[in-house]
């Protein structure tokens, strides 16, 4: 059972929708079920199609593979994180969420292709304009909680045209971490909430998948909204950790 009052205390004002499925039997687990099926940005989580896609259509030959920096085509800017300057890996881009780097490879990949794969995927509305390369950013790709556990369920049933050793890559690049025989995988996404700036309310995600020994892997996708960037930055890893052990899935914080 879901103990409403305690988990209200966590979020502590912030707003928050949650979806995990079995992947084996389909069983799921929900906070604020009745939003499951509301569309938003998937910001920083589209790096997990993205990569799947880059390495399919061979834009990129491996998730080793280093792109360059190009400073005068992709100027830094007062909010870029650490680590974006610079040429770097896919496998790095990944995981430190550069945006400039996957703004290049969408150019290349085109709004064709990314249509059509994410049609495949069943990736929310699949809305990806022709020379584009914001458009899971400001929109208007959108997806729910519900499509993003779903999407990765087929995707680690095998159900999805991906090579096996895609999705070996993306186990690789989004391990977040292990504890007690368990892998936590996932990608965070955020961004400014319709019509607030970057020093207004945000948005975020945390997306991803746990597996663990003698157990069927479950996926899973928080989204949340607090006042600002500060407000969801750490909480969505927190609040994603919590729900997963409420489901079952994760054995919870060490003491």
């Amino acid at each position: 059972m879901i103990d409403g009052p305690a988990i209200m205390a966590e979020l502590e004002g912030r707003e928050a929708i949650f979806y995990a499925m079995d992947v084996e039997d389909g069983r799921h687990f929900a906070w604020a079920t009745e939003r499951a099926d509301e569309r938003h940005r998937p910001f920083s989580t589209f790096k997990i199609p993205n990569l799947l896609i880059a390495l399919e259509t061979g834009v990129a030959a491996s998730v080793d593979e280093v792109r360059h920096w190009d400073p005068e085509r992709r100027p830094a800017r007062g909010f870029w994180l650490d680590g974006w300057s610079g040429d770097q890996t896919l496998a790095e881009a990944f995981r430190r969420s550069t945006v400039w780097f996957f703004r290049d490879l969408a150019l290349e990949i085109g709004g064709a292709r990314y249509r059509q794969m994410l049609q495949v995927f069943g990736y929310g509305n699949a809305m990806a304009p022709d020379d584009d390369d914001l458009f899971w950013l400001a929109g208007p790709l959108e997806i729910s909680v519900r499509e993003q556990a779903l999407f990765l369920r087929s995707l680690l049933r095998g159900e999805l045209p991906v090579h096996r050793d895609t999705v070996g890559a993306l186990r690789t690049v989004s391990l977040l971490e292990e504890q007690d025989g368990c892998r936590l995988h996932g990608k965070t996404g955020s961004g400014p909430a319709p019509g607030a700036g970057m020093d207004g309310s945000f948005e975020g995600w945390l997306v991803g998948w746990v597996e663990c020994a003698d157990a069927a892997p479950v996926t899973y996708a928080l989204f949340v909204r607090g006042q600002s960037y500060a407000s969801i930055a750490q909480f969505r890893g927190t609040m994603a950790r919590s729900f997963l052990h409420r489901a079952g899935a994760w054995p919870g914080a060490r003491e």
